[in-house]
């Protein structure tokens, strides 16, 4: 998991921005404001949430399965376990 602590810092400003994003889509709602901003708003968090999730996977990519010390046991576990994640999330 070396990835996520190298980019903590990068992840976590991501992941506040969409607490942040998420604060914002509440206050839309309890304000009773117009469905089109609620919809907006829900459609930036929802890309945001892709871009955080693109960016772990892409460093979980590259530092598991394409690591060149992994077995071929190791790299099949590790592939069956991120096409769970991946069919998972694209549900």
């Amino acid at each position: 998991m070396a990835h996520t602590i190298t980019g903590k810092k990068k992840l976590l400003g991501r992941i506040r921005r969409i607490q942040g994003q998420t604060a914002a889509l509440e206050r839309a709602v309890d304000g009773e404001e117009d469905c089109l901003d609620v919809l907006q708003q829900i459609a930036a968090i929802r890309g945001a949430v892709n871009g955080l999730m693109a960016e772990v996977m892409e460093g979980h990519l590259r530092e598991h399965l394409a690591s060149p010390t992994l077995d071929e046991h190791s790299r099949q576990v590790e592939t069956e376990a991120m096409a769970k994640v991946l069919k998972s999330y694209l549900r």
